[in-house]
């Protein structure tokens, strides 16, 4: 255990999304997901926005394994500057899902709850840096090129 905080997570970019209806045969958790994309969109708009999801951050506040472990769950919306090389904020739904720590109380949980959307921006930024975000617009424009190409259809009645 080398690092103080741990952050995972799966990152759409909201421009990526082209269907902005929830499918009929989604699952509740699914439709859930889906409904809460299309609130980031309402909110923020598609241009340098991502939705973050299947996210976790993990505080380790002791150097022993099993105590001092705060385990967060987020889902949610980081923004970036115009040139997309920087996170501005991260909006995002926070909650404990695991601890390890008998002395906790809740003023500590809230004031966590509060560090986690800072810590995600220090992490994006991180993503940024390390050439996925770049890989993602790439494959976006690869795509818009070849839609355009066709005259705006990518198949079949679509």
């Amino acid at each position: 255990m080398n690092r103080y905080v741990e952050i995972t997570f799966d990152c759409l970019p909201l421009r990526s999304v082209g269907r902005l209806d929830v499918p009929l045969d989604a699952s509740p958790k699914y439709r859930a997901r889906c409904e809460n994309i299309l609130r980031a969109i309402e909110a923020h708009g598609s241009h340098n926005t991502y939705y973050l999801y299947n996210a976790r951050c993990v505080f380790h506040l002791t150097n022993q394994a099993g105590l001092g472990t705060l385990e967060f769950c987020f889902e949610g919306t980081a923004l970036t500057d115009a040139s997309d090389q920087r996170t501005e904020r991260c909006q995002l739904e926070v909650d404990l899902v695991r601890e390890t720590c008998d002395w906790l109380t809740e003023p500590i949980v809230a004031w966590f709850k509060q560090t986690v959307p800072r810590s995600v921006a220090v992490e994006f930024d991180r993503y940024i840096a390390a050439g996925d975000l770049a890989q993602t617009r790439l494959r976006i424009e690869r795509l818009q090129a070849e839609t355009e190409g066709r005259g705006g259809f990518v198949g079949m009645y679509l």
